[in-house]
């Protein structure tokens, strides 16, 4: 069986993606300059949050994934960044090819929480890697890429920050269900408001606006 490693060289943010997009540069060795007439690889990419400190600003944005600092040693598990799927044309001993990773900042999903959390630094990821690879000198032959074949990046936060403000400059992101936001823009229409941000500012300043003694809420 040939012996196929891992390794990832850098990322970077994907200025030309139609949405955020991030690129992992690997670099992919066969062991005694095998030939590798193609590879049909799976890749799961995983954050491995234990793996680097916080600060307290950071601490307090991650406090819904993880609770208070204190529970740590028990909540830092790895969360599931990504899954994707890569051809990688054929090679002797070595290669480098691009893995692009489609994102997402939906504050919903767990791994846009926590980049979005970071304030410098780098995000500890681990890149794992499956499928099938075709080889063979004078023939072809296929076989399994094994599961334990894996690499580690660190993903720097700036390099998200790069990525989200190509497509979100200045601004953030959320979901809502259809009823709400259609609750939302009635509100909108009724009170005639030039946007969305004047919406929820407008929301924002009747929540905290004092009650008037006697009235009615």
């Amino acid at each position: 069986m040939t012996e196929l490693g891992f390794s990832c060289t850098g990322v970077r943010a994907d200025p030309y993606a139609a949405g955020p997009t991030l690129v992992f540069r690997l670099r992919i060795t066969a062991a005694d300059r095998a030939r590798v007439h193609a590879l049909a690889l799976r890749c799961q990419l995983r954050i491995e949050p234990a793996k680097r400190r916080y600060g307290p600003q950071e601490a307090a944005g991650l406090a819904d994934l993880f609770g208070e600092p204190a529970r740590w040693g028990s909540t830092l598990h790895p969360v599931q960044f990504a899954q994707v799927s890569l051809t990688v044309p054929g090679f002797t001993g070595e290669t480098e090819v691009d893995l692009v990773v489609p994102c997402s900042y939906d504050l919903d999903l767990a791994a846009t929480r926590y980049f979005d959390a970071l304030t410098g630094g780098d995000a500890p990821l681990l890149l794992l890697f499956s499928g099938t690879a075709f080889t063979g000198e004078g023939g072809f032959r296929v076989e399994p890429v094994p599961w334990d074949r894996e690499a580690t990046c660190g993903l720097p936060a700036a390099v998200w920050r790069e990525m989200i403000d190509q497509h979100f400059p200045g601004c953030g992101w959320i979901r809502l269900p259809r009823e709400d936001l259609a609750a939302l823009l009635e509100y909108r229409s009724r009170h005639a408001l030039p946007s969305w941000e004047a919406t929820v500012r407008a929301l924002l300043a009747a929540e905290t606006a004092p009650v008037a003694e006697g009235s009615v809420l």
